[in-house]
């Protein structure tokens, strides 16, 4: 057999590279594993590299309280419905040249480009929406969501197809300016679904398949995968494949006796779209809520169980009797009737431990769940649900806060998830001829290719820009009222506002296609100013006919006065006619 010595070179390079990112983790393994014991149990024993866990155990033992739980799933909700609501065009695509944006035809057909991504993103195969959630909820957990975004591998159809990688699976390093360029993944596929990944290939190795083969045990058992996408330190773009793209993308069978390259190629936009909630100082995975208030979850666990304690105890007491009294012989069965339990004067001989005070207990617990709730957002959600009779322009001014507060932590999920996700979804339909073709007349290559910037049109983007909307909604309502009380308009003349609805319907997340463009707004214009024209002249139509007829009973009075002879007045008819043609 020819040993390949090149691709086992390759195979000794990614498995260092996993080899070092996995033990530069092992401080954040075990603030991971505490999180998901009490936020997200369903990520226990996940977490390691070398977690050996069974599918259907029981993963709650450890929870006595679920506020947490609840507050990450809402969390999940809350940005999915901040950034990425399913029901709304949240980002559009224009021209980074400022001229282009002058060009309908261009911008429509950026629009149109944008609805195919929206076509493909939330396609029933793509699985956007679920995995898109649980890397919110990743954030929320763990600091740092992943999502893995390819070609939809189906026989009948083309698109995207999305997928949520769990924090235990994957391992980053940076490049120099603080991006994640280098990602190794470890996974499991059964026997099955490694002959469906790699067989086409023909890149398994044939002990391996014998291995597999052997058995239906074998067949469905479980082996290990590593998926490297790296910088592809060799390319180089005049040649055609994997060999010119951007970043180079390896898998290796990771068995305990041989590494085996299964798959090399190649992408020109990184396929891990990997997010941070926050970071701290030379660290490159992220701290997100779960990891801030931790303290505070512990706490309010802690607190549940001694509640769940004292609440036994109050519901079931402990019992206090005398030296001789009726303890062994009690029943506590409803209507039960215990002799002796009372003296001959009628005191009881019985009585109860005493349990605490239960309320210091649930005040305690309400200090830690208001805690977690700030930092999952959800108190922030319930200002307009719980006051529902706010005027519209308190709703404005909430909304406004609202942005505020979002903006430094929620608001880099624009550039850090959104905007290389677009890129890569971008690059992923091009490449398969899914997006519409260029209108005639506008050369993309003159363009030096899709050189395009994203607007974000999401509820987050638009509570951060709603102090601009609420600002010139303010100043017009000033002038309208001083307008109103001088009944002179011209201080409205001070507001463009053909510059201010556009813009304001955009940030309102209005469509272009519904607003007119230059053209037919001139038209309605110039339609309006012949439309008056007519009216004005409809209206001074019966005082130049009743002057004509003074001017007609005037001269008739002169002729019979004799102060004008009928010459006279044919004359004056002809110089009047000739004044009326010019």
């Amino acid at each position: 057999m020819t040993i390949d010595l090149r691709k086992e070179a390759l195979a000794d390079e990614v498995v260092r590279d996993y080899l070092t990112l996995s033990s530069g983790r092992f401080t954040w393994e075990s603030q991971w594993e505490e999180v998901a014991n009490l936020v997200w149990p369903d990520y226990r024993s996940t977490i390691r590299s070398n977690a050996v866990w069974t599918p259907g155990i029981k993963k709650t033992e450890l929870q006595f309280d679920v506020t947490a739980a609840r507050a990450l799933s809402k969390f999940g909700a809350i940005l999915d419905s901040l950034l990425t609501p399913k029901n709304s065009i949240w980002h559009s695509l224009v021209p980074q040249d400022e001229s282009l944006k002058k060009n309908r035809d261009l911008m429509l057909w950026l629009e149109q480009v944008n609805k195919t991504i929206f076509k493909y993103r939330y396609a029933p195969r793509a699985n956007f929406a679920g995995q898109n959630v649980l890397t919110y909820m990743g954030l929320g957990a763990f600091g740092t969501g992943t999502l893995f975004i390819d070609p939809l591998d189906h026989p009948r159809e083309r698109g995207l197809r999305y997928k949520h990688v769990p924090i235990g699976e994957v391992y980053y390093a940076e490049n120099h300016q603080g991006q994640v360029d280098k990602v190794v993944r470890a996974y499991w596929l059964t026997g099955r679904q490694a002959m469906q990944k790699f067989k086409p290939d023909a890149s398994l190795p044939q002990d391996f398949i014998d291995r597999i083969s052997a058995s239906n045990a074998a067949m469905e058992a479980n082996y290990k995968f590593l998926h490297c996408v790296r910088p592809n330190a060799d390319r180089n773009p005049k040649l055609l494949g994997p060999g010119s793209m951007m970043y180079q993308s390896i898998h290796v069978l990771y068995q305990p006796t041989a590494r085996t390259v299964l798959r090399e190629g190649g992408f020109d936009t990184f396929p891990f779209i990997v997010s941070r909630y926050l970071q701290a100082p030379g660290e490159v995975y992220g701290r997100g809520p779960a990891m801030e208030v931790l303290a505070a979850i512990k706490t309010l666990n802690q607190e549940k169980k001694t509640l769940l304690e004292q609440g036994h105890r109050a519901v079931a007491p402990a019992l206090l009797t005398t030296d001789d009294g009726i303890l062994d012989d009690i029943s506590l069965k409803p209507g039960a009737v215990n002799r002796g339990g009372m003296s001959a004067e009628g005191r009881a001989l019985v009585g109860t431990v005493p349990v605490g005070n239960v309320q210091v207990g649930k005040e305690l617990m309400d200090d830690e769940r208001d805690a977690i709730n700030d930092a999952f957002l959800v108190s922030l959600f319930q200002i307009l649900t719980e006051t529902p009779e706010m005027t519209a322009t308190e709703v404005i001014e909430r909304t406004r806060e609202k942005g505020i507060l979002l903006a430094p932590t929620v608001g880099r999920q624009e550039n850090e998830k959104l905007g290389p996700q677009i890129e890569r979804e971008i690059e992923v339909l091009s490449r398969q001829g899914l997006l519409p073709p260029p209108p005639g007349g506008v050369n993309i290559k003159a363009m030096g290719g899709l050189e395009y910037e994203i607007q974000y049109d999401s509820p987050l983007s638009r509570a951060m820009r709603a102090e601009e909307v609420a600002g010139v909604m303010r100043s017009i309502e000033s002038t309208l009222t001083i307008v109103n009380a001088t009944q002179d308009p011209e201080p409205l003349d001070n507001f463009n506002f053909d510059v201010i609805v556009p813009e304001v319907s955009q940030i309102q997340g209005v469509p272009l296609r519904w607003m007119n463009g230059p053209d037919i707004i001139a038209q309605k214009r110039q339609a309006r100013a012949q439309q008056a024209a007519r009216q004005q002249q409809a209206a001074e139509a019966p005082g130049q006919a009743a002057l004509m007829k003074a001017s007609s009973v005037a001269q008739e009075s002169a002729i019979r006065t004799g102060q004008m002879t009928p010459a006279q007045m044919k004359a004056l008819g002809a110089q009047q006619g000739g004044g009326q043609q010019q």
